[in-house]
């Protein structure tokens, strides 16, 4: 069973990231979606250099909370996930609308850079479990994983749904079934946790993002013309209220003898 968040790890050292509950993949697939929706309405707002250095500049202001925080603190935690979300999708896309690369191209390099990110944390810490983030390098490795795992699955969920033409809702219920493929691979055929655990994580993003896009884009592109702004404010009070919750079962806990 996973450790409390509230708690020290094994080793007596304060832990930086929340249990993995069902919770925690909610709020963890509408950070995705809001990701998506805010970007795309920054993007079409601003410039695209203005609309990026505010997504980077809240990312690092973020980023700069969470690691001062001296264990896991529910709000600090989650906003770093969104802004992550959110620069993690401006990343991706600026690749394919800005230069021209191609989805499958960006693609295949994030999932390069995803794979060096793994094999250098394993190479450092002998681990890739996030029960071990109680050290500001094996924190760092994490946000590394997380910003690649953003920025791979944005390009894979926008490469599905346009470059294999198969639209935001087919890719939204391909990637539904795609993520419960490790929670039965990890009970019935063996499958190692934390292998597991980071096959759904990659699969978060693209889920969330094709739900987020099918909502939003015009009737022509296959969406249901709700607007990505509209999107974004919605998924962000889902995502205060999740939070909320997380936070309010953590205190409750906490308190228990």
């Amino acid at each position: 069973m996973d450790l409390h968040p509230f708690t020290s790890s094994p080793s007596g050292q304060l832990r930086k990231v929340p249990e993995v509950t069902v919770g925690f993949w909610v709020t963890k697939v509408l950070t995705t979606g809001m990701g998506e929706a805010t970007s795309d309405t920054l993007d079409h707002q601003l410039p695209p250099v203005v609309a990026v250095a505010l997504g980077f500049a809240g990312l690092v202001i973020a980023l700069v909370l969470q690691f001062a925080a001296p264990r896991y603190r529910p709000w600090t935690y989650w906003l770093a996930v969104v802004m992550v979300a959110v620069f993690g999708t401006m990343a991706a896309d600026v690749l394919h609308i800005q230069f021209g690369i191609p989805y499958a191209v960006s693609t295949t390099f994030f999932a390069i850079v995803l794979a060096a990110v793994f094999v250098a944390w394993y190479s450092s810490e002998h681990t890739l479990s996030i029960h071990s983030i109680t050290t500001p390098r094996r924190e760092a490795f994490y946000w590394l994983t997380v910003m690649s795992t953003f920025a791979l699955g944005t390009a894979a969920g926008d490469m599905t749904a346009t470059t294999f033409h198969l639209g935001y809702l087919v890719s939204g219920v391909g990637f539904t079934i795609l993520i419960a493929v490790p929670a039965v691979a990890h009970r019935w055929l063996g499958l190692n946790a934390i292998a597991a655990f980071w096959f759904a994580y990659i699969v978060t993003r693209p889920l969330g993002a094709s739900y987020a896009d099918w909502l939003g884009v015009s009737r022509a592109r296959g969406g249901l013309n709700l607007g990505s702004g509209a999107v974004s404010i919605a998924s962000t009070v889902l995502i205060v209220i999740a939070v909320a919750v997380l936070a309010r079962r953590g205190q409750t806990r906490q308190q228990q003898p």
